[in-house]
C-alpha cells in the first residue's frame, strides 16, 4: 500500500467526523445535554458542566464507514477488519449506555460495574472465537516461561487485555484532547508495525482511526466543545488492544501504551495505599489530575503526555521493528 493510498482512508474517516461533528454538537446543545463534572474533581472543571459529550458516536461512525470501504477497495475485509469493527461497536454501545443513563438521570453513575464488566467480558469472548476459528496463532510469548501454546491460556489473557486496555484508556479521558491524541500516537504506531508487517486489513483500520480522531480533535482540543464520552474512550481502548493481538505483538501496548498504563496504575496504587495506611500517594487520580493539582495547565499537560507517548512509541519501533 502506496502513500497515497495510506491518505485516502485517513481523509474519509476525517472528513466524515469533521462533517458531522458540528450537527452533533448543534443537536446536543439543542438537546441541553452535556457532561456532569464529578463534584470530588479539580474546582476549575466545574466550568466544563454542560458541554456536550458522548461525541465518540461520530467517529466511531466515521471509523466504520471508511474502515469499511477502504477494506473493499484494498480487497482487504476480512475477519481481522469485522473483529476490530465488532470490538469498536460493542464496546462502544456500552459505553453508549453508560453515557445517556448519566445524561438521563443528570448524574455521574451510568452503568453498575459489573454490568459494563460483563459486557466486556462476553465482547472479548466473541473476539477470541472468532480469532482462533479463523486460524490465527494462538501462541503467547512469556517472559521467563518462553511461548505458552494453550488455547486456555491465550483466552485468559485476551480477555484480561481487551477488558483491562478499554478500562485504561477510560480512565485516562480526563482532560481535553488528552486521550485524543494518544490514541493517534498509539494507533499510527501500529499503523508503521502493520505496514512493515504486511498487514493491510490492520493497516487500513489504524489509518481511518487516525483520521477520525485527527478529525475529532479539532473540536476536542482546549477548551473543548465536545467531549467523547465513554462511548469513544472504551471503543478506543478495546480496539486498540485488538490491534496488538491481531499484529501478534501483544506486550508491545505496555510501551505504545505507556501512558493509559501510568493512568491506570496510578489509581490502583492511590486505592491500595489509600485503603491500608488511609494515606494518598497523589493528590489525585488518575496521574493526569495529580499534575493539575500541582498547578500544571491542561495543554502542558497534555503535551507531556503525548510527548511520553510519542517517546515510548519510538522506542519499541526502534528496538522491536
Amino acid at each position: 500500500m502506496q502513500l497515497a493510498q495510506m491518505l485516502i482512508p485517513m481523509v474519509a474517516a476525517f472528513a466524515i467526523t469533521v462533517m458531522a461533528l458540528p450537527l452533533f454538537i448543534g443537536y446536543m446543545r439543542f438537546k441541553k445535554e452535556g457532561q456532569m463534572i464529578r463534584e470530588e474533581g479539580p474546582k476549575w472543571h466545574a466550568k466544563k458542566s454542560g458541554t456536550p459529550t458522548m461525541g465518540g458516536v461520530v467517529f466511531i461512525a466515521a471509523i466504520v464507514i471508511a474502515g469499511i470501504g477502504s477494506a473493499l477497495w484494498q480487497h482487504r475485509l476480512d475477519t481481522s477488519v469485522y473483529v476490530a469493527l465488532f470490538i469498536l461497536l460493542l464496546y462502544g454501545v456500552l459505553g453508549f449506555i453508560d453515557d445517556f443513563v448519566k445524561l438521563f438521570h443528570h448524574q455521574n453513575q451510568g452503568l453498575k460495574a459489573w454490568q459494563k464488566l460483563l459486557g466486556q467480558i462476553i465482547g472479548a469472548i466473541v473476539v477470541v472465537v472468532a480469532y482462533l476459528h479463523d486460524g490465527f496463532s494462538h501462541g503467547l510469548f512469556v517472559p521467563f516461561i518462553g511461548t505458552v501454546t494453550a488455547v486456555w491460556f491465550f483466552v485468559v489473557f485476551a480477555i484480561v487485555w481487551l477488558v483491562g486496555f478499554s478500562n485504561a484508556v477510560n480512565l485516562s479521558d480526563g482532560l481535553d484532547g488528552l486521550v485524543g491524541g494518544l490514541s493517534t500516537i498509539a494507533f499510527g504506531t501500529y499503523a508503521v508495525i502493520a505496514a512493515h508487517d504486511g498487514r493491510i486489513d490492520v493497516l487500513v483500520i489504524c489509518l481511518v482511526t487516525i483520521g477520525a480522531m485527527l478529525g475529532f480533535l479539532l473540536f476536542n482540543h482546549k477548551p473543548a466543545q465536545i467531549f467523547m464520552g465513554d462511548v469513544g474512550s472504551l471503543a478506543l481502548g478495546g480496539m486498540l488492544a485488538t490491534v496488538s493481538i491481531l499484529l501478534n505483538r501483544e506486550w508491545s501496548l505496555l510501551l505504545i501504551g505507556l501512558v493509559f498504563v501510568g493512568e491506570t496504575a496510578s489509581v490502583m496504587i492511590q486505592v491500595a495505599v489509600f485503603k491500608t495506611t488511609g494515606h494518598r500517594v497523589f493528590k489525585m487520580s488518575p496521574i493526569h489530575h495529580h499534575f493539575e493539582m500541582l498547578g500544571w495547565s491542561e495543554w502542558r499537560v497534555d503535551i507531556t503526555f503525548w510527548l511520553v507517548g510519542l517517546l515510548a512509541s519510538v522506542v519499541y519501533l526502534l528496538i522491536f521493528l
